[in-house]
């Protein structure tokens, strides 16, 4: 192994963008990935004449115009715009929170209807300053749309009551008092046309890169260590510490999947399902992506669950625990002058893909000059 320059753990986004741009520089890189496929969770699979995206929606969005034009090297966009709706027990309402969403709900037509409503929802806080989910959600949309499109979705996605969660999760969701549908505020959006897959194919597609599937980093992890000069390491960074310090918690996913014979299931690519009710937490129908015209359709129902060792680790779960643990691994992890942690799970982030592939160039940078 000594003809290489580094080992890439993992062929996501982090991995696929730092080997491409060490390649450019004139340098050896071997990835390898303990999947039977590359592209990590953002692998898309065609089925039918229909990309699957076979890890959970992934819709491309960013306002950096230079990431924009990076990933558009790889792939062409179309102009998907991102517009999940909410099916509570048979209801229908627009997501993100916005105009159509009160209007559903309270019959309000102009902005400041809106505002009154929730304010006058709000009042149950009496003032104070929201100290978990629970209570920032209700300080952002009022009680009436918490109860119905939040709480239950949050608890099913995180397996915890909204009262043990950090009121930052929800920060993330847009509140709009106009009739906009765009989920998303960014300058650029849209999804590959053909699928993700071949993004990370041409990354990788470089005379200077050598990729092996279905190969553990920990099967062999003394071989590694001892064989090559510097690692990108993209898996879990507890895991690489053998969880000397204690185990960080992840949720995980459970897909099913199935074709159906019909040419629309639901009239849109995602439909969450916030009731209690319901196990899964939201149905993809996967050929609303590409705007598809096929005779028949491929839905998958995402279901969450609490991960355990075996399980694929989806999402950090940044509390105050969790956040405290992880900057002891980090401590550990900035003495291994030898191996560099990225991506979402090497450092315990939650990564959109833009700020992947952001952290991955800065990452390059720095080590590559």
């Amino acid at each position: 192994m000594s003809q290489y320059d580094y080992l890439v753990v993992g062929s996501g986004l982090f991995g696929a963008v730092f080997a491409h741009e060490a390649a450019l520089k004139g340098k050896k890189v071997k990835v390898i990935e303990k999947r039977g496929h590359i592209a990590g969770n953002i692998y898309t699979k065609e089925v039918q004449g229909i990309q699957v995206h076979e890890y959970g929606a992934h819709i491309f969005h960013t306002s950096d115009k230079e990431i924009w034009d990076y990933v558009n090297q790889f792939a062409d966009f179309n102009r998907y715009t991102n517009s999940p709706i909410a099916n509570y027990k048979g209801e229908i309402y627009n997501l993100p929170f916005n105009m159509n969403t009160f209007n559903k709900l309270w019959g309000v037509v102009t902005p400041e209807e809106a505002q009154a409503k929730i304010a006058e929802q709000r009042a149950v806080l009496g003032g104070k300053k929201p100290e978990n989910l629970e209570e920032q959600a209700i300080s952002l949309v009022g009680t009436d749309i918490y109860e119905k499109l939040i709480r239950d979705y949050t608890q099913k996605q995180w397996g915890k009551p909204c009262t043990e969660l950090p009121a930052f999760i929800i920060r993330r969701l847009p509140v709009r008092l106009t009739y906009d549908n765009n989920y998303f505020n960014d300058t650029y959006q849209g999804i590959p046309i053909g699928g993700y897959t071949q993004i990370i194919e041409k990354m990788l597609e470089h005379p200077n890169i050598d990729v092996q599937v279905n190969t553990d980093f920990f099967a062999a992890k003394k071989n590694y260590l001892a064989a090559f000069p510097k690692i990108i390491f993209t898996g879990m960074i507890d895991q690489f510490f053998d969880y000397q310090l204690g185990e960080l918690e992840y949720r995980s996913l459970r897909f099913e999947t199935e074709i159906l014979e019909k040419d629309n299931y639901q009239g849109n690519a995602v439909v969450n399902y916030t009731d209690s009710e319901t196990a899964y937490t939201r149905i993809i129908e996967h050929k609303h992506f590409e705007f598809g015209n096929q005779k028949d359709t491929i839905i998958t129902k995402e279901f969450s669950k609490t991960w355990q060792r075996g399980d694929e680790p989806y999402y950090p779960l940044n509390n105050d625990r969790n956040n405290h643990l992880y900057d002891n691994y980090k401590a550990l992890a900035e003495k291994e002058a030898q191996v560099i942690f990225g991506g979402r799970l090497g450092q315990y982030r939650y990564y959109d893909m833009h700020q992947v592939i952001a952290a991955a160039l800065q990452c390059a940078r720095k080590e590559l000059g």
